[in-house]
């Protein structure tokens, strides 16, 4: 993860006269803080920044984008190096605005790093500019609901799926679409999780008090808390289970472990904990998946086998449920994009 990937990711965002600030300014905040404002706060010591975020433009001349904002860019696209993270704003159109008579160098330029091997993030409405560009053209991708009948006329070759959160337009990975007003939140917390680490995109999250919004929130939380208590037996029963879950038989191993009878057990477990017994050895078996698929090459069935189970149908359901995503698209979101690029 992100402490074995010492360079620094070099993140680019779009910035035009229809962008919203907030959002830009917002995004250089937050991808600007990686590495190192947690630990500052917790009184370690930094780490070094992860990400190293810039504003691009057409050109480096000041202006003002949507509600009068001023934006000073760092970059010209003529002058762009090329970076591991291009990201497009929300940008203040009307719902009929399909952008394709406009910015034609910029459609070029995200055409030429995308081709260069760079991820393509947008924002709620940037995903228009993204269409208008082509990329998008046989792909899925979210922006905002009122956005829905500008994609369905006026780009007839997308798929325009508006529920999710985050949505990756193919099985590349490198086209990224976020929809929504508050887009850049979700789509903040995902690119530090997948381009540094799920640890440090929690921490950043603290830290700014970004909410995941809706049901995707699942990916990102933990399973398995500590929760206080005074139970004894209980406590013993958990350390029992963390250290023997991927055991066939947990839950009798525990009882024997414990020594009280099973209901007895049983009951003061979900008292204590709000869990089941059982509930709570498979949020450990999936908790752990979790962590193989983030961080190797293990075959699903391979994890399914290491983590406690037989049946990987079985757990590929309790795993969706559990996470709100399949093992395929979980890994996909959280491996480090540039062990992704090593293996393509």
């Amino acid at each position: 993860m992100a402490d074995t990937h010492t360079d620094t990711i070099e993140a680019l965002i779009l910035a035009l006269p229809e962008s919203a600030g907030s959002a830009i300014y917002g995004l250089v905040d937050v991808f600007a803080s990686t590495g190192t404002l947690w630990l500052e706060l917790v009184g370690d010591e930094p780490s070094g920044r992860l990400i190293r975020p810039r504003i691009i433009s057409l050109s480096r001349d000041p202006f003002r984008c949507g509600n009068a904002i001023p934006v000073t860019p760092d970059l010209s696209i003529a002058e762009a190096p090329r970076a591991d993270i291009i990201v497009i704003p929300e940008l203040w159109l009307a719902p009929d605005d399909h952008l394709k008579d406009r910015y034609p160098e910029v459609k070029e330029w995200l055409r030429r790093c995308h081709r260069g091997g760079s991820t393509i993030y947008s924002a709620c409405s940037g995903a228009v500019l993204l269409a208008a560009s082509g990329l998008l053209n046989g792909k899925a991708a979210t922006s905002h609901w009122g956005y829905a009948d500008l994609f369905r006329i006026g780009f007839p070759e997308v798929r325009f799926i508006p529920e999710p959160n985050i949505l990756f337009a193919d099985e590349s990975g490198r086209i990224v679409t976020a929809g929504g007003a508050t887009a850049w939140h979700d789509l903040a917390i995902h690119i530090i999780s997948r381009h540094c680490s799920p640890g440090e995109a929690l921490h950043i999250a603290k830290v700014y008090l970004l909410q995941w919004h809706g049901d995707g929130q699942l990916p990102f939380a933990s399973l398995v808390r500590r929760q206080a208590h005074a139970d004894s037996v209980v406590r013993r029963a958990e350390d029992w289970l963390r250290t023997h879950y991927r055991e066939p038989q947990a839950v009798a191993g525990v009882v024997a472990g414990c020594g009280i009878p099973e209901r007895s057990l049983k009951r003061r477990f979900a008292a204590a904990t709000g869990s089941t017994v059982i509930g709570y050895v498979q949020n450990l078996r999936v908790e752990e998946a979790k962590r193989l698929l983030e961080s190797g090459e293990m075959s699903v069935d391979d994890i399914v086998a290491a983590v406690g189970y037989e049946n990987p149908a079985f757990f590929r359901k309790l795993f969706k449920r559990c996470t709100g995503l399949t093992t395929g698209n979980y890994r996909r979101m959280f491996r480090p994009i540039y062990d992704a690029a090593r293996v393509r």
